[in-house]
């Protein structure tokens, strides 16, 4: 037999004997089999090269090692799901459904909602590349680590174009084994197991991917409607034919009777799976009502995701201390005993402001309840009266900062540290700098930012900059080898070419988020036009109230912060906006108010809108009779039709591109 028709044999047997083990769990031959077979195809792919394919079952092991992951616009936009949270909005779903078909019952299809990281598969007869989620409609390429997780398809009995999509995530067993071994290595234990599977797959080395046996089910076959499938529940039976692992625990549920009744089963089934779930997806089974039913501009109306009750655990709070925000915000957070909730450890949560602390009746020393807001974020609920004992300390609000002593301010209910040379709002500045809304610096997150400025080799933002004089002695430091600090050094160097909006919003201006940034980027063009704008023609700019005017000329008033801008052009950072300007835009859209509706095919909504707002538009989420002009793409919803009720224009996508060209 040709080396080439062996290959091809032994990669047909080898993905066969996969989906036995990994997927129906009934394997047919053994291990050593298995074995012989696979060192087999490495010898013959080590003699011929030219025969390793990147879907072989040889890489599923790992072994490639990125620099970083390719961005990917999804063709079709990952929407998030609505929550329910009690049997009343689940009814209130229900309803609507109901309402909008104009029927009397409703089938659904009722599963888990696995707790781990969304994934987009997309295959042409082979797997072309894996995707995450990202921000809906622009994900990150991880296809060297998916292609790790066996019970993943490298190629399926379908030439033409498929979509699936998906949760990755780490089995319980995984996670237990897992921390085990980092705890003997004295390595920091995983919180839970969604952690584990979302920091496995951004590994840039594949092989540590592989190490970390994480599975995935596939739950949405996106373009099923295109193979002629009506059902929801017929394509999860075709995803099975073709070979993927669909969750087996799902129902289809007539009425929402049944899908009650699925919930309080699975509410107690829940701690026996084998997997983590924080939930049940419910769908409207019969997806050729999906278009009449539409969408939100980040949910389908076919769809909502019901989340169980946050766990609530008890524990002492044992101490309140403040932290110090780049506004010079102070901000209580409790110090608890530390307690397991929602499968990770909970040694700390923020308490807001003193109201926040008073209104709750807290004391240090209380037992207080304590759960994670959407399984999330730590928050304190309520102290456990009932178990005070009159040792408790009554809490008092600081009148000083915590690190540099100054006495503190308070604006309506928050204090503030107003002394603009605080160390601590300087680590902070240096942090929202170099963030990704930022300058986009990567490796410069918040450990490296404070061990960098603790070291002394970074003190502000201008400092960033001066770090390629210190890269020997930062080589030296625990945890820093070249290619980390050279991968820091390259992206500070980068980040110097980033658009003024950027910058703009990195200085961390009063009242200057990203949004405004890039507004007033695109309106003035570059920072010493901005910085001469006097408050009565910032008021004129839509969005611009007189706290953000006042706030805008304060800053470019200030001495420091002239030095703080002309230090940063010295050093090469651009200050200039690098899209076209409201101003200069001459085009179908300047000074329209545009309504994005549906799925683009030729781009993704944050592409879209940035292009929109490059021309002179403003992107607003719902239509109103304010609004201009409506772009609707493939699945337009509701807002189509809120549009065409009000006589708006309506533009197709092949309009929209014929106008932006």
């Amino acid at each position: 037999m040709e080396p080439k028709e062996r290959v091809q044999e032994i990669t047909a047997l080898l993905e066969k004997y996969n989906y036995e083990y990994y997927v129906l769990d009934n394997p047919s031959v053994s291990d050593a089999e298995y074995d012989r077979l696979m060192q087999e195809l490495i010898a013959l792919e080590e003699k011929y090269p030219e025969l390793r394919s990147p879907l072989s079952p040889t890489q599923r092991v790992g072994g490639i090692v990125q620099d970083e992951f390719q961005k990917v616009t999804h063709k079709r936009m990952m929407l998030s799901l609505a929550n329910a949270f009690n049997e009343t909005d689940l009814r209130d779903f229900d309803r609507k459904v109901k309402e909008a078909l104009g029927v009397d019952t409703v089938t659904y299809m009722a599963e888990m909602k696995i707790d781990g990281l969304g994934m987009s598969l997309v295959y042409r007869k082979n797997l072309q590349y894996a995707a995450t989620r990202g921000d809906g409609s622009e994900g990150e390429n991880v296809t060297s680590n998916v292609i790790t997780i066996k019970s993943i398809p490298s190629r399926i009995e379908l030439s033409d174009e498929l979509e699936v999509r998906g949760e990755v995530f780490m089995p319980k067993k995984v996670l237990t084994k897992l921390n085990q071994e980092r705890e003997i290595s004295g390595e920091p234990l995983f919180a839970n197991a969604r952690n584990a599977a979302a920091g496995s797959i951004r590994q840039l080395d594949s092989s540590i991917a592989a190490s970390r046996n994480l599975d995935a089910f596939w739950y949405y076959f996106v373009n099923a409607r295109d193979f002629g499938i009506r059902y929801h529940s017929e394509a999860l039976a075709m995803l099975d034919r073709l070979g993927f692992k669909t969750n087996p625990e799902r129902r289809i549920c007539v009425g929402i009777d049944e899908v009650l009744d699925y919930i309080d089963e699975y509410t107690e089934k829940r701690p026996s799976l084998d997997y983590d779930i924080d939930g049940i997806v419910i769908k409207v089974d019969d997806m050729a009502t999906y278009d009449k039913l539409g969408y939100t501009s980040k949910t389908p109306r076919w769809a909502i995701a019901y989340k169980f009750p946050p766990e609530e655990v008890i524990t002492k709070l044992t101490d309140i201390i403040y932290t110090v925000g780049r506004t010079g915000k102070i901000t209580p957070n409790a110090v608890l005993e530390p307690v397991r909730v929602a499968g990770s450890l909970v040694q700390r949560a923020t308490l807001h402001n003193e109201d926040f602390i008073r209104d709750k009746d807290l004391k240090v020393g209380d037992y207080v309840v304590i759960r994670k807001a959407g399984d999330v974020i730590p928050e304190v609920v309520r102290p456990v009266k009932e178990r005070r004992t009159g040792d408790e300390k009554e809490y008092q609000m600081i009148d000083t900062c915590p690190v540099c002593g100054a006495p503190l301010t308070r604006i309506d209910a928050m204090h503030f540290c107003l002394n603009p040379y605080c160390e601590a709002k300087k680590i902070e500045g240096i942090i929202h700098f170099a963030s990704r809304d930022a300058m986009d610096i990567e490796g410069l997150g918040e450990k490296v930012a404070e061990q960098l400025f603790n070291q002394k080799f970074i003190h502000d933002i201008v400092s960033i900059y001066d770090l390629s004089q210190f890269r020997d002695e930062i080589i030296a430091l625990d945890g820093w080898k070249d290619k980390s600090i050279d991968n820091l050094l390259n992206a500070i160097e980068n980040s110097k070419a980033n658009s003024l909006e950027r910058v703009l919003f990195g200085l961390g201006i009063k009242e200057v988020g990203a949004k405004t940034a890039k507004n007033l980027s695109r309106i003035y063009g570059d920072i010493d036009a901005l910085s001469e704008a006097n408050f009565d023609e910032l008021i004129q700019i839509p969005d611009v109230g007189p706290i953000l005017a006042k706030s805008l000329v304060s800053y470019f008033e200030d001495e420091n912060n002239k030095a703080l801008i002309q230090k940063l052009k010295d050093r090469g950072v651009n200050f200039r906006y690098l899209g076209s300007t409201s101003k200069a835009a001459d085009s179908y859209f300047s000074g329209k108010t545009v309504v994005l509706t549906g799925t683009l095919s030729s781009m993704g909504r944050k592409e879209a809108t940035a292009l929109l707002e490059d021309l002179g538009a403003k992107v607003t989420g719902s239509v109103s009779k304010a609004t201009d002009c409506v772009i609707a793409g493939v699945e337009a919803g509701s807002k189509l039709d809120k549009a065409q009720a009000l006589g708006i224009t309506v533009l197709s996508e092949d309009e929209f591109l014929s106008l932006i060209k």
